[in-house]
Order: C-alpha cells, then structure tokens, then sequence
C-alpha cells in the first residue's frame, strides 16, 4: 500500500478516538469529525479514483461567532492516471471561512480553500496544487455558490479565473430523516491554455448535473447520488487511459460524522 495512503487511514482510524474525549465535555464541542467511504469519489462530476473506492475524512472546528477551519483528505489517483505525476495518492484540503444564518430562513458562507496533492510531477506537468476562494448564499433548502481560482486550477497552466458555479436544492422529509437532493454545477476553465485544449477539441469546461437522495441510520448516513456530465466522450480531455472519467455514475456513500 502506498506511505500516503497508510498515512490517510493511519488519520482516519485516529479520529474514530474523538467521540470518547466529546462525550466527556460538559458543553458541545467546537471540534467535529467525518469519515466516510465511497464507491467512486467524484468532485464536481469527475472522478478522482477512475471509478474506484476511496476512504475520506476530516476534521473541523467552528467558532460561535460562525467562523471555521477545516482540514479535509481523501485517497485520489487522477494525476497517477494521466501521467502527470508519480507517488501521487492522496489529496489534501485545508480551508477556512465564516458561516451563519440571517433573516431566519436565509444563510451565507464565504471562504478559501487549499487543494493540495503531494506528487513527484513529471518533466513538463503543472502542479495541481488549487487555491479557491468562494462566496454561498442560502435559502432554507436552496443554496447557489460561486468559487474562483487565484492562481493554476488543478494543474492547467496560465488558469487564474477558473470557475465554477454551483446551485443545489437539499430538502429534508420532515422526521424520516431522508433527505432529496438535486445539483447542476458549471466548471469554467480561463486561460490560453484551456483556450488551445478548446482548439484542439479537448474543451475541459463542462456542466455536471446530479439527483441525490441519503439516510441518517443511528449516526450513519446513508447516500446514493447520481451524476451525469457533459464532458466528450472518446477522445474528450477526460478520457484518461481509456476511461471516461466523467461518464455517468452511480455513487454508493456511508458517512458517519463525531
């Protein structure tokens, strides 16, 4: 099993402590924690392990006053997959914002993240290493969200100004503890170089559409989602190592937060 990924499960099994040290507490912890595991880990439609299993956690803490950090991993294998790079099994995010409610019914999240994936990039990759900044506005179960790229987004040169936006609906049923969702995102690639990837017929802008629904069972919840992309197929800028990686797919999740 490759260090990287040791070390992903080595966390994962360190937070499965934190419920204990909770309970202790007289008052609710600002600290929370979330395993879970996944079929396929798909990010904004496309999948990140080439259609396979992958084990995710993290960690956060939230202030009263709305502001939070978070630290969040997960087992990936797409630079691997395009040859962009070697020793590259991990992903690592770190982020931080401030979150709260106003109105009663309305809400708003505005933050930055930190996409890292530590690699041995090969002669002439760009390092996938992202940096986002987003703003979210709410309302009861609807939220739309906007992030923007500062700098290279997930290892396409010259790509300041990527972006993607994303509206969603997640309405709960009343006391059954399911939850119905829905999504469409738009992933926009600035840039010469997604300028002449478009010339060369390998547009690596697209829009992903998903239904969702998922099941809190004593702690656990259970998820099923489904994704669909309007990525090319064939010889598209997803098709890596004859797989599509934004086809349609089917996402089986079990998540357990502390």
């Amino acid at each position: 099993m490759p260090h990287q990924k040791k070390l992903l499960l080595a966390a994962l099994g360190a937070l499965s402590a934190l419920p204990a040290w909770a309970a202790d507490s007289a008052t609710p912890s600002p600290v929370t924690a979330n395993i879970s595991i996944v079929n396929n880990y798909l990010y904004r439609g496309i999948s990140r392990t080439a259609g396979s299993p992958a084990v995710q956690g993290g960690v956060d803490l939230a202030a009263s006053n709305g502001l939070y950090v978070g630290v969040w991993g997960s087992n990936a294998s797409w630079l691997a997959d395009r040859g962009a790079a070697t020793g590259s099994s991990l992903e690592l995010d770190v982020y931080a914002g401030i979150k709260n409610n106003f109105f009663t019914d309305f809400s708003y999240d505005f933050g930055v993240m930190r996409y890292h994936f530590p690699a041995v990039y090969t002669a002439g990759a760009i390092n996938a290493d992202t940096d986002e900044i987003h703003g979210e506005l709410g309302y009861a179960w609807l939220a739309a969200k906007y992030s923007y790229s500062l700098g290279n987004a997930f290892g396409l040169a010259s790509s300041k100004g990527t972006n993607y936006v994303d509206v969603s609906a997640n309405y709960p049923i009343s006391n059954s503890g399911v939850t119905v969702g829905a999504h469409y995102g738009k992933q926009t690639y600035k840039g010469t170089a997604a300028a002449s990837l478009v010339l060369a017929g390998l547009d690596p802008s697209y829009s992903d559409y998903g239904l969702s629904i998922s099941k809190d069972a004593g702690g656990y919840v259970l998820g099923f989602a489904y994704s669909k992309t309007s990525t090319a197929k064939g010889a598209g800028y997803y098709n890596v190592l004859g797989r599509d990686l934004g086809r349609t797919a089917a996402v089986f999740s079990v998540r357990r937060t502390f």
